[in-house]
């Protein structure tokens, strides 16, 4: 963006502008950021108790395979 051509009553309009859209976007990526570490975590805590089903089974191997006829 050439400001050259630009009246000089518009530039502090335009700095207001760039600066509310900084924070905008470093409000983004920061819920951005946020999201990505709930998600992990539901997926660990997932794989925990998936991991301590299996461990707490009597006989971890039932239930694995199922056979279908129709």
């Amino acid at each position: 963006m050439d400001i050259s051509q630009m009246s000089p009553e518009a530039i502090p309009a335009l700095s207001v502008m760039m600066s509310q859209a900084k924070v905008s976007n470093q409000a983004s990526v920061g819920m951005l950021k946020k999201t990505l570490d709930v998600s992990e975590q539901g997926g660990q805590a997932l794989i925990q108790m998936m991991r301590s089903s299996m461990e707490l089974s009597v006989n971890p191997s039932v239930g694995g395979n199922f056979d279908f006829s129709v």
